[in-house]
């Protein structure tokens, strides 16, 4: 059952969150909405529905540092989430790579964490892949990929995944919990992910893997803010925000509590 707030309610919370932050909320020049997505350890709904997560902490750490309102709704599916956020229904998208097309429509404040993408197998089976060293590798030697169905995974990745569509030699998976469930089940080699993610949910399953030794991609990642709605003055308050906690540590500590430095 789902016991999160329905998005039928989501006028009503807009509202009464609105309505707590405005006094205090002059930062901003406006609310900042976000769907809640379920992508532990970083965002997920906590045993009594309650937005819960590293980079939920730290967008709440900023956001309250910024003297900004921060309303998270319900959770919604990727695909409308994205279409949300392209109509303006939805303003605020966390874990933003900074690309040069996102730029066209969107503001990205400074980065809050940093991002590694890995590629894990079962342990087990992990020694019999340590030597891969690309994409264009995994191909060549028919080895399957699980690969998430959406995101960026830097360029060895872009420019090798129309090829190995083509050859059917990656498979796709909408959430981490599918994804390990696919390598426990040996529907791929070995599968690509956040690392903190994949070694969350595998820990989760009680599923033992381990990351290999070919790097993949590592990135800055930034709160995304749309120019449907913010200005760049909203920007530059979560930015003084961001600077003021990670000098004063808070940021670090909050990072520090899931294993990130």
């Amino acid at each position: 059952m789902n016991r999160r707030t329905p998005l039928r309610g989501l006028a009503c919370l807009a509202f009464a969150l609105f309505s707590l932050g405005a006094s205090t909320a002059a930062a901003c020049s406006m609310p900042f909405t976000m769907a809640l997505e379920t992508w532990p350890p970083y965002m997920y709904a906590d045993a009594g529905g309650k937005p819960a997560g590293l980079d939920i902490e730290l967008a709440q750490a900023i956001f309250r540092e910024a003297r900004c309102t921060l309303i998270i709704t319900d959770e919604v599916p990727r695909k409308r989430r994205q279409k949300m956020y392209e109509d303006g229904t939805l303003n605020l998208l966390l874990a933003a790579s900074d690309t040069p097309e996102r730029e066209k429509t969107s503001y990205f404040t400074l980065p809050y964490r940093r991002e590694v993408a890995a590629l894990m197998a079962l342990t087990p089976k992990a020694a019999q892949y340590a030597s891969v060293r690309s994409f264009a590798d995994l191909r060549a030697r028919k080895i399957l990929l699980v690969s998430p169905n959406s995101g960026w995974y830097g360029p060895d990745y872009a420019t090798n995944l129309p090829a190995m569509q083509a050859a059917s030699s990656v498979v796709f998976f909408e959430d981490f919990q599918q994804g390990i469930r696919m390598i426990k089940a040996q529907h791929g080699d070995v599968i690509l992910g956040d690392l903190v993610a994949l070694t969350w949910e595998a820990r989760k399953q009680n599923i033992p893997v381990a990351p290999l030794p070919m790097p993949v991609f590592s990135d800055d990642v930034h709160m995304m803010l749309s120019r449907r709605s913010a200005i760049p003055a909203d920007v530059e308050a979560l930015n003084a925000a961001i600077n003021r906690l990670e000098k004063n540590g808070t940021l670090a500590q909050i990072r520090a509590r899931y294993g990130l430095h």
